[in-house]
């Protein structure tokens, strides 16, 4: 479901305008791709327009042409996530509202599981590029088309997507096997004086963020539909 856009076609008969000297232009698909790597290998907080501009061995005023600042620039590489969101209309117009609503969330959650790192990007904006709207589009749509009443339909989804932020910004920590083990071997060996309940749970402790996640979403999605059945 990614959006594109094109720039127009210069008008015919018409001169190339003439850039400024300096470094060559970089496509600006080069440069979100190059951007989402970055953060994806080195985390949020490396990139800047000076870290970027590096590893496009290129300069800054190359990334300003493009971007006014760092801000817009985050605007453009969180769309492009976004736009990466596999929903499968026709499988979703066969669904229940509650079950596509259910849907949307675990593949926003599968898209942003990919590039973990990018998730804490999501909170500094609300996202407003084409991939980002058409995502809230067809997810209001869902809902509405359910029956849901307008106040109901959009808190229903703000909440969701807050959700699965939430736990998509924790996923940069959780694919540490060897930490959940010692976690677990650590609940095992607790006096069953002092912790009893916990060490009879013990075999299903730690649970995995995405199990949490599925039991979670699903709890909200049955809150819904008792919100909707009011």
């Amino acid at each position: 479901m990614r959006v594109t856009s094109s720039s127009l076609p210069a008008a015919r008969g018409s001169a190339p305008a003439r850039r400024p000297p300096g470094r060559p232009a970089v496509p600006l698909d080069r440069i979100l791709a190059t951007a989402l790597q970055l953060v994806d290998e080195e985390g949020a907080e490396a990139l800047s327009m000076r870290s970027l501009a590096q590893r496009l061995e290129s300069g800054t005023a190359t990334l300003y042409r493009h971007f006014t600042n760092r801000a817009v620039l985050i605007g453009h590489m969180v769309d492009r996530v976004l736009g990466e969101v596999e929903l499968d209309q026709g499988a979703l117009a066969e669904m229940s509202w509650d079950q596509a609503c259910q849907a949307v969330a675990q593949a926003m959650f599968d898209t942003l599981g990919k590039h973990h790192k990018v998730a804490p990007l999501l909170i500094e904006q609300t996202p407003i590029g084409p991939n980002a709207m058409m995502l809230r589009e067809r997810c209001l749509a869902v809902l509405l088309g359910g029956g849901l009443s307008a106040g109901l339909a959009a808190r229903a989804y703000a909440s969701l997507a807050r959700y699965v932020l939430g736990f998509a910004i924790q996923l940069a920590g959780s694919d540490n096997g060897a930490e959940r083990e010692q976690v677990s071997a650590y609940f095992h060996q607790l006096s069953p004086a002092e912790f009893p309940a916990t060490l009879a749970v013990a075999d299903s402790l730690p649970v995995s963020l995405e199990d949490e996640f599925a039991f979670g979403l699903e709890l909200i999605i049955n809150g819904l539909r008792r919100l909707h059945a009011r």
